[in-house]
């Protein structure tokens, strides 16, 4: 028996529709470093017509991917939003991206066109000549003489370009299963791998987003997105707030602490989401510039653990809470949020809510244990996180020979490593390449992090495993001591001692000035560990 309902693609052209109209005096406010340029929605659905016709113009008649180079910004938001919603793929480059990745995703991608901001014309240009399919660059927010693009490539002005434009669009009707948008990750081990997002996920996702066990995202919010629009969808914020409404705060460029908190200061976002850096670096600022910020409801956290210090930081100092989640580039992202259960309160509601959530009802988990057997649900028993769901994805653009090892029997192979409680809250204990095993038993490299995050004189803290004779792998802490403060790895042991095992307590520290990241600003434990290798960095032994 089939049903009596209407049938309808669920295409990112709805979502614009929808957004530009009903949500019509909702913003998008682009941060200028001295203050702020607004844009409706409304306005937002002729910005989007005007670049879907410049576009179409330069021969995106189909499925093409059209490439992004920029900012969180109003530019960017109407990329995201004209060209899926024509019928072509957004591929937001990852500017952080090492050289010779940058060139391998762009012709991975066969990008077309690409759209760059003033400011990040130097970086593109330098690869471009190396992107063998694009044949358009257009230059948004700066001058695109800057650009001295190679033969065969033509370049043009944003601003230019669209003033020519018709203000409106005959937006058509996509089918939901094809693709609207591409991230790469950030390829840490061999090459990127591409990720192509449904329409379908997309629009399912963003309603994840909104939903009140999730980011709770709502019309009344004012979203400061500072998670980047080239990383994981920016977190499905930018669809999430065509579909509900909500006016999106874009920091462009100034990502450091200080035009942060000036954000704050002018605009009062009621919400916002970055990686934990962020939030760290913004938690120095204020101490040492204190400012109200409690007209932000809600922070998210995701990206890579949130130590358990920085959440009661903000709480306790700033009366605003951290919502920490987890997910990846292959889960849209969103995958869990570590939002408690109605019933607990007090400490118990802040262990639930150090753990990296609860899976929602389109994420199904499992545990696969080191004999590829099935771990059961009971908080104890550990296991690499596999995952599947309508936002998951399936294998990797390029087909089944990219990377098979990722997939397994229908399900994705996260690489994290972790247990689950009965209530489905799941609390990762560390990727599987950073895991140490210390003879015959496993060492959390994020327990200890954040246990060594909790002594008030440090600032960041990572940890990877040595080669050891006798026990095989043992840890090895390197520390970064927060400005105008001093400890010593003696003083730092004696801390641990009553927070790990004894047998945990790492024998070997060093102190350098920054933990290195990777392009989306977690530790990078890879280049870390060839820091070590190569002798680098200065390590004290107990």
């Amino acid at each position: 028996m089939l049903s009596t309902m209407q049938d309808g693609h669920l295409s990112i052209g709805t979502l614009l529709r929808h957004g530009s109209t009903v949500h019509a005096e909702s913003e998008i406010v682009t941060w200028t470093g001295s203050g702020s340029r607004r844009e409706t929605f409304a306005d937002l659905g002729k910005h989007a017509a005007k670049l879907a016709n410049a576009l179409r113009g330069l021969g995106i008649t189909g499925d093409q991917r059209v490439g992004t180079f920029m900012w969180n910004n109003a530019e960017h938001m109407a990329a995201y939003a004209a060209i899926p919603a024509m019928g072509a793929v957004l591929h937001t480059l990852n500017i952080r991206l090492f050289p010779e990745q940058l060139v391998f995703v762009a012709n991975h991608a066969e990008d077309q066109v690409i759209l760059v901001d003033g400011t990040l014309v130097p970086l593109l240009a330098k690869q471009l000549p190396e992107m063998k399919t694009v044949r358009h660059v257009i230059v948004a927010n700066g001058d695109p003489a800057t650009l001295q693009a190679p033969d065969g490539v033509e370049v043009h002005s944003y601003d230019e370009l669209l003033s020519r434009q018709a203000d409106t669009f005959d937006w058509p009707d996509v089918d939901e299963r094809s693709a609207a948008a591409m991230c790469y990750t950030s390829g840490t081990t061999g090459d990127p791998k591409g990720v192509a997002y449904s329409h379908r996920s997309i629009w399912l996702h963003s309603m994840q987003v909104c939903m009140t066990d999730s980011m709770r995202l709502a019309e009344s919010d004012k979203a400061l997105a500072i998670v980047p629009m080239f990383h994981a969808m920016s977190w499905g914020l930018p669809y999430a707030a065509l579909m509900i409404g909500a006016s999106l705060v874009m920091p462009d460029r100034f990502l450091q602490p200080e035009p942060i908190a000036q954000v704050l200061a002018t605009e009062k976002p009621t919400f916002a989401a970055a990686v934990p850096t962020i939030w760290q670096g913004l938690l120095q600022y204020l101490d040492a510039n204190p400012q109200d910020i409690s007209h932000l409801r809600e922070v998210v956290v995701g990206g890579s653990a949130a130590p358990p210090s920085l959440m009661h930081a903000f709480e306790e100092r700033y009366g605003v809470p951290i919502l920490h989640a987890w997910g990846m580039t292959e889960t849209s992202p969103l995958g869990s949020v570590a939002r408690p259960p109605k019933a607990a309160t007090g400490e118990e509601a802040w262990r639930y809510r150090y753990t990296q959530g609860r899976f929602p009802a389109n994420v199904s988990a499992r545990l696969i244990g080191d004999s590829g057997e099935e771990m059961p649900w009971d908080n104890e028993a550990v296991g690499e996180l596999e995952v599947q769901g309508p936002w998951i994805a399936a294998s990797y653009y390029g087909g089944s020979q990219v990377d098979p090892e990722k997939f397994h029997d229908g399900w994705l192979r996260t690489g994290d490593v972790g247990k689950i409680s009965p209530d489905g809250f799941l609390t990762l204990t560390d990727r599987s390449k950073d895991v140490i095993k210390s003879g015959g038993e496993w060492i959390s490299s994020v327990d200890l992090e954040n246990a060594v995050m909790g002594h008030p004189a440090v600032a960041e803290a990572a940890v990877i495993g040595v080669p050891d004779e006798k026990w095989d792998e043992r840890p090895l802490v390197a520390v970064v001591v927060r400005e105008g403060q001093q400890v010593t790895a003696v003083e730092l042991r004696e801390f641990l001692a009553d927070k790990v095992a004894k047998w945990q307590l790492p024998e070997h520290w060093t102190f350098i000035e920054e933990v290195p990241k990777t392009s989306v600003g977690k530790f990078d434990k890879k280049r870390l560990r060839a820091m070590n290798s190569d002798g680098s960095l200065d390590v004290t032994h107990f």
